[in-house]
C-alpha cells in the first residue's frame, strides 16, 4: 500500500488549505482512512477519520467545525479541507489507513498500519 500526501504549505492565520492523499496498492474503497498530525517536539495526534464509504466521520475536538475530511473512492483519494487555520495547526500532516478492515472507525495511531510520507503545514500569525 502506498499513500502519497500533498497540499501542504505556508498560510496565514484564518487561511485555508486542502490536503490530498492518493492511495494505491489495494482496493481503496474497502478501507477507512485517517489524518494525523505531528508538531515539533510533540507526539503524533489524531485529526480526522472517515469510514470506507464516507458515511461516518470523526474529528478531534481541536479541529471540529474547521476541518472536513472527505473521500473520492473513484479517484482513490482522501482529502482534508482545513479552514480558519491557526498557528497551533502547524505540523506535518499524515494520511493513514488500517492494515485490515475494521468495524469501528479507528481513531488511534496504533490502529493504523500504513502511512504516507507527510506534508508540512505552516500557519503564520
Amino acid at each position: 500500500v502506498q499513500l502519497q500526501a500533498s497540499g501542504g504549505g505556508l498560510v496565514q492565520t484564518e487561511g485555508s488549505l486542502r490536503l490530498s492523499c492518493a492511495a494505491s496498492g489495494r482496493t481503496f474503497s474497502n478501507y477507512d482512512m485517517g489524518w494525523f498530525r505531528q508538531a515539533p517536539g510533540k507526539e503524533r495526534e489524531f485529526v480526522a477519520a472517515t469510514k470506507w464509504n464516507g458515511g461516518i466521520t470523526y474529528y478531534a475536538d481541536s479541529v471540529k467545525g474547521r476541518f472536513t475530511i472527505s473521500r473520492d473512492n473513484a479517484k482513490n483519494t482522501v482529502y482534508l479541507q482545513m479552514n480558519s487555520l491557526k498557528p497551533e495547526d502547524t505540523a506535518v500532516y499524515y494520511c493513514a489507513t488500517p492494515v485490515v478492515v475494521t468495524s469501528n472507525l479507528p481513531l488511534r495511531v496504533n490502529e493504523y498500519g500504513h502511512w504516507g510520507q507527510g506534508t508540512l503545514v505552516t500557519v503564520s500569525s
